[in-house]
């Protein structure tokens, strides 16, 4: 797989890094940087002076770090490498406005594929070949993780013994929590996962992203907490709705559903059940409680307690 880099500040040089360190450098082909969204026109009418002399012939194209109107310059480095795969994740609210991802698909032919993952951690296989290639090193989180619990069942007093990244975030954040989650206990590991997270540090956006009420680095911590909880088999904080207090869709307007930051971007972490009760997932739920604060009948509550999840071999 031949990969072709589009890249820009800060966050594009950790991506391009994490990239080359943890499992692509070989496919690399070329990279071509870009100035920095500071050095360059709010608005830019004529894309054609920006785009890349050498442009080798590729398999899948990633815009990295791109902020505004210079990722106009996509349509044309897809055309001109002859690839027919795109990632241009968004990091930032207001670097890849819905109006601007419709323009650039508008200029791709019918045969190409382009995701926008909001953060690149929340990338998932598609069915499209090269993307899905991509996502056997990079892309939603998953862990491997053993403890030295005594017992089949993993025991709540037990500690992380050993942590592997099967799949990590880009930016390679996954690889740093997995090195920092020796010792600490399976209680608090999706916690300190989220700290680590911080310490790293994600260079995702803290500015509220007004497409999903939450901000992109947060989503992108839920994306860790649920790796690390598959990985074990169970959370010990959730929030649970209570079925006899909820008075499902028709009376409330989805109030739980419409408010998650992670249904938001695409996940299932609040749906309906058959008698059109709210059901929060364990596992992808981020507890960030904003679904508590909207429920106008007070329904959902947290508890910190035992919840078995599905882990990610079952």
């Amino acid at each position: 797989m031949k990969i072709f880099i589009l890249s820009s500040g800060e966050y594009g040089s950790k991506i391009v890094n994490g990239i080359a360190t943890h499992g692509f450098a070989s496919n690399i082909i070329g990279i071509h940087e870009f100035p920095s969204s500071d050095d360059l026109p709010e608005f830019i009418d004529d894309i054609s002076s920006y785009i890349p002399e050498n442009i080798p012939e590729s398999d899948l194209i990633i815009a990295v770090g791109l902020y505004g109107d210079i990722n106009m310059v996509i349509p044309e480095v897809v055309k001109k490498s002859g690839a027919k795969s795109v990632i241009a994740p968004i990091y930032h609210p207001k670097q890849l406005p819905l109006g601007l991802q419709n323009e650039i698909i508008n200029e791709l032919d019918d045969n190409t594929t382009i995701v926008f993952p909001k953060p690149f951690c929340g990338l998932t296989p598609i069915g499209d070949e090269f993307i899905d290639k991509f996502t056997e090193i990079f892309g939603r989180p998953r862990f491997e993780i053993e403890t030295d619990s005594e017992s089949e069942e993993i025991d709540l007093d037990s500690n992380i013994s050993s942590i592997k990244v099967i799949r990590g975030a880009p930016c390679g954040s996954s690889w740093f929590i997995a090195e920092n989650l020796n010792g600490v206990s399976v209680k608090d590991a999706e916690f300190e996962a989220n700290n680590k997270l911080h310490n790293f540090p994600c260079v995702a956006s803290m500015a509220t992203d007004n497409a999903t009420g939450d901000t992109i680095l947060h989503i992108a911590s839920y994306r860790t907490k649920e790796a690390i909880k598959r990985a074990l088999g169970f959370t010990c904080k959730v929030p649970m709705v209570d079925e006899e207090a909820c008075e499902g869709f028709e009376e409330c307007e989805n109030a739980c559903l419409n408010s998650c930051p992670n249904v938001l971007t695409g996940v299932e972490t609040i749906y309906y059940n058959d008698d059109g009760k709210a059901v929060i997932d364990p596992a992808s739920c981020g507890v960030c409680e904003i679904c508590i604060h909207e429920c106008p009948y007070g329904a959902i509550e947290v508890y910190e307690e035992r919840v078995n999840i599905k882990k990610d071999n079952e």
